[in-house]
């Protein structure tokens, strides 16, 4: 009988270990992660998550019976672990935001004078749309289980019970960086090169003629020619995006 009910704890335990790095994972983690989604629902979602794995995993998976300390280590740990895959995630989309907001600047639907960087700020429509349709792209085209692939292959990368590496970390947050932000400019490129070349037009057409107050007449003419070049680029915008994040998955 005490056998049985140490079997049982061991086991519990061991789901609830699982739990601990899928879900601060999908916590943060692009798509389920949306403040936008209820909170009971994104619980059920790592719940169910942790629960469909269990079978695959548990094998991997064996605290044995540590004490109190030990206990609080590999949760420690394993949320660490799954918080760090998550983030990195999280990085390619607060970079392709970022840029966004550029991009919003670039053809005048944001605030010249600069934005703010706190969350809870209002974000320009033209960024929330590119970031929405890259977030939704995620579930069209089947990343999230690639993603959760990731998740599972972390078990034979980082072990249960291993020590995280911070410094390790540390590289790899940097790495992913500098790939979210390459992609996200090449993305936001194509705008950046269109304001310059209207800016530096409407300002030779404003040396010529200085009796007309040119940039007060420009923005309706500047937004039209960006939504212009918005609709006939958005798709390969996004669809670079989403394979550059594809192709990140498959290196994790």
């Amino acid at each position: 009988m005490i056998d049985a009910r140490l079997h049982i704890s061991a086991l519990i335990f061991s789901v609830f270990l699982l739990f601990c790095r899928i879900g601060a994972c999908l916590m943060i983690a692009p798509g389920v992660s949306s403040s936008q989604i209820p909170v009971q629902i994104r619980l059920f979602v790592a719940i169910g998550t942790t629960l469909a794995l269990a079978p695959l995993l548990l094998t991997q998976v064996t605290p044995g019976a540590p004490d109190p300390i030990g206990m609080a280590k590999l949760t420690v740990g394993e949320i660490l672990a799954g918080g760090l895959i998550g983030l990195l995630a999280r990085l390619f989309f607060s970079a392709l935001e970022t840029l966004a907001y550029a991009l919003a600047t670039f053809v005048g639907l944001a605030n010249p004078f600069g934005f703010e960087m706190q969350p809870t700020a209002a974000t320009p429509p033209l960024a929330t749309y590119l970031t929405l349709g890259a977030t939704a792209m995620i579930f069209v085209s089947d990343l999230h289980w690639q993603l959760i692939m990731a998740l599972v292959d972390s078990y034979r990368i980082a072990p249960l019970g291993s020590a995280f590496d911070a410094r390790r970390s540390l590289v790899e947050i940097g790495d992913t960086l500098e790939q979210a932000f390459v992609i996200s400019a090449r993305v936001a490129s194509p705008f950046f090169l269109y304001s310059v070349i209207v800016n530096f037009a409407f300002a030779l057409i404003n040396r010529v003629t200085p009796q007309i107050a040119v940039f007060f007449l420009a923005p309706p003419f500047v937004i039209s020619g960006g939504l212009l070049l918005l609709y006939f680029s958005v798709r390969g915008q996004i669809g670079e995006f989403t394979s550059a994040f594809s192709a990140w998955l498959g290196s994790i």
